[in-house]
């Protein structure tokens, strides 16, 4: 169990820092292009997700390297969870319907991680 749950959290840190980075650092103009929902929202409201994405990826994984606050992996991934209801509602309201089931697996991903990390396999 504990590989998996490692498996899973590199990937889930690797892609919410990636994704964080690009609403964080992208200008806007070119995050509409891949992201089109980006255009209807402003841009402190994409940079405060980039925000929490990264700090979030983050969390997931450098309590492992620097051995210390592992409950802070924990933390990180029941946020992340988080993220992924709203972003789940967000594209429900606006009809975009495409982008929820990649919410619903990052949040099933996530949740798996932060009960596996509590419960099954602590740090």
């Amino acid at each position: 169990m504990n590989i998996a749950l490692w498996i899973i959290q590199v990937i889930l840190a690797l892609l919410f820092i990636m994704v964080g980075i690009m609403k964080l650092f992208m200008p806007i103009a070119g995050l509409q292009k891949s992201l089109p929902w980006v255009g209807d929202v402003t841009s402190i409201t994409v940079r405060y997700i980039g925000t929490c994405e990264l700090l979030g990826g983050l969390g997931l994984i450098l309590p492992a390297f620097i051995h210390s606050i592992s409950d802070l992996t924990i933390v990180a991934a029941f946020g992340l969870a988080l993220v992924m209801i709203y972003a789940g509602i967000f594209h429900f309201t606006r009809k975009e319907f495409s982008n929820i089931p990649v919410n619903v697996v990052l949040f099933a991903l996530t949740i798996f991680l932060a009960v596996g990390r509590l419960l099954l396999s602590p740090l």
